[in-house]
C-alpha cells in the first residue's frame, strides 16, 4: 500500500517525500514538473536511501492518472499539485481555475474510480480573506478570499466536504497552511523557482547575488512596521505536519480542518533583518507598490493540530533563514546545478 503525492517534486512535496519515507511509508509521486523538476527526486532518494516510482503526470490527465491508480495500490493520495502564485493569479485567473479546481475534480473521479477515497488537501491560510481577526482559527467563516489562488483552495475544500456529505466513506484532512520557508538540513533540496515569488526565495537570491535588492511590496499596511506580517513556518516542519494527517487519517473517517503555522506573525522587514543575522550578509531593500491580493496580518492558531495530531511547529525564524541560505549557496541555480 502506498500513499500517492501529486506534485511531489515541488518544494513542499519533496520535503514531505523525505518525511513519509523515513516514517516509514511507501510513496508514489506525480509531477508534470511546470514548476519542479525531476532532479529533486533524486535527491529525495539520496536523503533517505529509498526508492519509490514517480510519473510525469499533469493532475487534469484522467487517463495518465487511472494508469499509476492501476499500476500501484493507492491507499490515500496528499494533493500538492497546483498552481500557486498570488501576483500570477490575479493575472491568469482562467489558467487557474482550470488547472487547479479542474484538476482537483479529475483526481477526485478517478479516486473514486478506482476505490480510493481518502485525501490530505494542501490548502491555504488564504482561505480565511480579510475579514476574520488573527489569529484564524479553524472554526472561522471562509469565503471573502482576496485573489484567484485563495479562491481555487476555498472551493476544492469545498468540493471535498462536499463529497464527504455524499458519500460517508471518504476520509478528508484539510491542512491550511501559512508562509513555507527554509529546506531540508542536508542541503539537497529546497524552493528553486525560476522567478521567485515568496520572500524568502527573493532575499536568498539577493544574497547570493543573483538580484540587486528585495522588493517589499507595500509599507502602507496597520503593522508595526508597515509591510505585510505573516507566519513563516520551516518546511521540515510543515512536512512532518502532512506525515501526522496521514497517520490520523487512516484511522479516521471523516472531513478535519487544521492549521499548520508557527502560531505568531513575522513582518517582511524582520525577515529580511533576521537572515542577515543569520547569515551575517547585507540584504538591501527597497518599499515598492503593494501587490494585488495581499492582506496585511496573516497566524495561525494551531492549537487544535497539537490537541488531535500531536504536531506543533519547532525550528524557529533562525533556522529556517540558515537552512534556507545553505540550499541557496549550494546550489545558486536550484536544481541545475
Amino acid at each position: 500500500m502506498s500513499i500517492l503525492i501529486t506534485g511531489g517534486a515541488g518544494y513542499i512535496g519533496s520535503h514531505t517525500c523525505v518525511e513519509l519515507l523515513e516514517s516509514g511509508y511507501d510513496i508514489v509521486v506525480l509531477d508534470n514538473y511546470v514548476n519542479s523538476c525531476p532532479e529533486a527526486l533524486e535527491r529525495v532518494k539520496k536523503i533517505t536511501g529509498k526508492d519509490f516510482k514517480y510519473y510525469e503526470c499533469d493532475i487534469r490527465d484522467k487517463e495518465g492518472l487511472d494508469k499509476i491508480f492501476k499500476e500501484n495500490t493507492v491507499e490515500a493520495v496528499i494533493h500538492f499539485a497546483g498552481l500557486k502564485a498570488v501576483g500570477e493569479s490575479c493575472q491568469k485567473p482562467l489558467e487557474y481555475y482550470d488547472n487547479n479546481i479542474g484538476g482537483t475534480i479529475s483526481l477526485l473521479e478517478v479516486m473514486r474510480e478506482n476505490g480510493c477515497k481518502t485525501i490530505v488537501f494542501s490548502s491555504s491560510a488564504t482561505v480565511y480573506g480579510e475579514e476574520n481577526k488573527v489569529p484564524f482559527v479553524e472554526t472561522m467563516k471562509t469565503g471573502t478570499t482576496t485573489n484567484p489562488y485563495g479562491t481555487t483552495k476555498l472551493y476544492i475544500e469545498n468540493i471535498l466536504q462536499d463529497i464527504y456529505k455524499a458519500d460517508n466513506e471518504w476520509r478528508v484532512v484539510l491542512l491550511r497552511y501559512f508562509n513555507p520557508v527554509g529546506a531540508h538540513e542536508s542541503g539537497l533540496i529546497g524552493e528553486a523557482p525560476s522567478f521567485p515569488n515568496n520572500l524568502m526565495p527573493y532575499i536568498s537570491q539577493v544574497a547570493i547575488g543573483k538580484r540587486e535588492c528585495v522588493n517589499v511590496f507595500g509599507d502602507c499596511y496597520d503593522t508595526p512596521d508597515g509591510t505585510g506580517v505573516r507566519d513563516y513556518i520551516h518546511v521540515v516542519d510543515l512536512a512532518k505536519g502532512h506525515v501526522k494527517a496521514i497517520d490520523y487519517i487512516l484511522k479516521n473517517k471523516g472531513v478535519e480542518i487544521f492549521n499548520l503555522g508557527t502560531g505568531h506573525g513575522i513582518s517582511v522587514i524582520e525577515l529580511i533583518k533576521a537572515f542577515s543575522k543569520a547569515t551575517g550578509i547585507d540584504i538591501p531593500y527597497k518599499i515598492t507598490e503593494p501587490r494585488s491580493g495581499d492582506v496585511a496580518y496573516s497566524y495561525a492558531n494551531a492549537e487544535k493540530a497539537y490537541k488531535v495530531l500531536g504536531w506543533k511547529a519547532e525550528r524557529d525564524v533562525n533556522q529556517m533563514c540558515a537552512d534556507a541560505w545553505r540550499w541557496q549557496k549550494n546550489n545558486p541555480n536550484g536544481y541545475k546545478d
